[in-house]
């Protein structure tokens, strides 16, 4: 027969057992809100993601798609952190959660959403029409310094790309007329049809057109080659695009996070399922794929390590806030 410790013991057992069991899994249909317009590097992002999770079943909840690209992203943080605690929307953006409510009043604060995981670091690059007189950086730059400057287009408005615009100003003296579009991917299309003269994107959201023969690559923002791999066109791999620093632009990196949100007072439950579930698509075949790909730095981020990047990566935005005077009063 038990004795009463026996009992409260095995009663101890049963309860955390059960407790042990009863971890979070989502049980309806989960969002996946992405913070940008139709076929930019964002939402690629997310969606190859997507396939990942449905391929391997590593979700038993449907996912839905929905794309939030206005206000420059931030009608897609306004929309993920509107419920504070409901962890059936997990946001995808980038850095631009936390340099948005710099450089204006939003609907959200920084602090409305906590960081899940960053998947990748995004490489940029100077990206002209394949017609263009600039074949390299360098001539690309001299042209710019002339009064009448060059057109720039990029993503979004006081994002990434016109930060990185920003930085080459007053590393060269080049003056840029800044065209923000909804997406990378807009950015490309309006690229290709010749109707800005460069764009800043990142390498996914110019492939199609670059594999098309219909805009080239000048440099990128890395303190080193980009990985070796295939040829991408009949004459040039990724590696052989020269670097920025060596080609008059003096900017050794520039990046930026691939980066996965929730909902502020989401349970603890919660984060860490998801946080399994990104780190199990990080490691599949598929993801290497993707990372080959898009030409993008396969870093899995989340928790200290990643809170302590973005604090850094925000300080050294708000540097060039600052300067341009963007910062929201």
């Amino acid at each position: 027969m038990l004795n009463r410790k026996s009992i409260t013991t095995l009663l101890a057992s049963v309860l955390y057992a059960t407790a042990a069991s009863a971890a979070w899994v989502p049980e309806k249909p989960v969002e996946f809100v992405v913070a940008s317009g139709p076929g930019g590097g964002t939402d690629i992002f997310s969606r190859t993601i997507q396939s990942i999770i449905v391929k391997y079943k590593l979700m038993n909840a449907p996912i839905v798609v929905v794309n939030k690209g206005g206000g420059s992203g931030s009608e897609g943080f306004v929309y993920g952190s509107a419920t504070a605690d409901d962890p059936y929307k997990l946001t995808f953006g980038t850095n631009n959660q936390y340099l948005l409510p710099l450089v204006a009043k939003m609907g959200y604060s920084a602090d409305s959403l906590i960081p899940v995981t960053a998947l990748a670091l995004d490489e940029f690059l100077i990206w002209v029409n394949a017609e263009s007189p600039y074949k390299d950086a360098k001539s690309f730059i001299e042209a710019a310094k002339k009064p009448e400057g060059l057109k720039m287009g990029g993503s979004q408005s006081k994002d990434t790309d016109q930060t990185l615009a920003s930085m080459i100003s007053e590393a060269t003296g080049a003056k840029f007329t800044y065209i923000p579009f909804k997406s990378g991917g807009e950015a490309a299309v309006q690229l290709a049809g010749g109707h800005i003269d460069a764009n800043l994107n990142n390498p996914n959201e110019n492939l199609g057109q670059w594999k098309a023969g219909m805009i080239r690559p000048l440099c990128v923002f890395s303190s080193q080659r980009m990985t070796a791999g295939p040829k991408v066109t009949k004459d040039m791999a990724w590696s052989d695009i020269p670097l920025c620093k060596d080609s008059g632009v003096p900017i050794a990196n520039y990046q930026m996070p691939r980066t996965v949100w929730l909902a502020a007072k989401v349970s603890p439950d919660a984060v860490a399922f998801y946080t399994t579930m990104l780190k199990k698509v990080s490691e599949t075949p598929e993801w290497k794929t993707y990372i080959e790909r898009t030409s993008q730095s396969d870093r899995f981020l989340t928790g200290d390590e990643l809170r302590a990047y973005t604090k850094q990566d925000a300080e050294k935005a708000t540097e060039v806030f600052r300067r341009e005077k963007w910062i929201v009063q």
